[in-house]
């Protein structure tokens, strides 16, 4: 069973940024797809961006340019860097797991696991 938690979330104000991180345990990183979703309020996930356990890396068009996703294997741990922050952007953030993604990175019934969510709030 892989577990992941998230943490970095808050509010800050158009323009600027924020970090969200993502701890796994259970399972090594690196031998697991795991990918960012936000959700705003009333809508379904979706996607924003994953890394593939062989390393590819994806990223939604609505943040593709603006926002980083790495990693740190040493520490099982996921990152997203948020820079150029909108209102639009405001949404409860998730980090999710599976075995593998391919083409399926964007859909959330491919992972298997999923965070508690960290709210990220920008005002203008």
């Amino acid at each position: 069973q892989v577990t992941v938690v998230e943490s970095g979330g808050g509010s800050v104000q158009s323009g600027g940024s924020l970090k969200l991180s993502c701890t796994t345990s259970g399972w090594t990183r690196s031998r697991l797809c795991m990918g960012w979703f936000r959700q705003f309020q009333g809508e379904k996930r979706e996607a924003v961006a994953s890394i593939d356990s062989d390393g590819r890396i994806r990223y939604a068009d609505s943040v593709n340019g603006r926002f980083t996703i790495s990693d740190a294997n040493a520490v099982n741990s996921l990152y997203l860097q948020m820079t150029t922050l909108v209102p639009e952007d405001t949404a409860l953030y998730y980090c999710a797991a599976t075995w593998a993604c391919g083409n399926g990175w964007s859909d959330p019934g491919v992972y298997t696991s999923w965070g508690q969510g960290t709210q990220v709030t920008v005002f203008s």
